[in-house]
C-alpha cells in the first residue's frame, strides 16, 4: 500500500484524466461479464454501460472507482485486440461529447426546417 500511496504523491496526471472511459470499437456481442474481466484487471469498477442503441453499438462507458486505475487502463488497453477488433479507450470528456450531441440536434432541426418550408440543397 505504501507504494501506491507513493505513486499517487508523485505523479501529476493531465487535466483530461478521469475516472470515466468511453471505449470504442467493441464486438457487437460483446457481455457485460466479458468487459469485466477484460477492464477489471486493471482495478475496482464502479460500473460499465454497453451501448445498444443502433446509435451507440460498439461502445461502452467504464466508470473505475480510481483515477489511476483509470490511467493505468487506458495505457494499457488503447489497441487491444477483442474478436480482431481494436479497441479505442479514451477519457471520456463531457464538453466533446455535448457538442456532438448538439451538432446532430441543429442537423435535425435545419432538416425539419428545409422540409416544412420546401428548401432544397440538391438544386445546385
Amino acid at each position: 500500500m505504501a507504494t501506491i500511496s507513493l505513486r499517487k504523491a508523485n505523479t501529476r496526471l493531465p487535466p483530461e484524466v478521469n475516472r470515466v472511459l468511453y471505449v470504442r470499437n467493441l464486438p457487437f456481442n460483446i457481455t457485460s461479464e466479458e468487459m469485466y474481466d477484460i477492464f477489471g484487471k486493471y482495478g475496482a469498477i464502479r460500473q460499465i454501460r454497453i451501448g445498444t442503441n443502433k446509435d451507440t453499438r460498439g461502445t461502452a462507458f467504464v466508470v473505475y472507482e480510481d483515477i489511476y486505475d483509470a490511467k493505468t487502463a487506458v495505457d494499457h488497453l488503447s489497441g487491444f485486440n477483442v474478436a480482431n477488433r481494436y479497441l479505442i479507450v479514451l477519457y471520456y470528456q463531457q464538453a466533446k461529447m455535448s457538442k456532438k450531441f448538439d451538432q446532430k440536434k441543429k442537423e435535425e432541426e435545419i432538416a425539419k426546417m428545409q422540409e416544412k418550408y420546401g428548401v432544397s440543397t440538391k438544386d445546385k
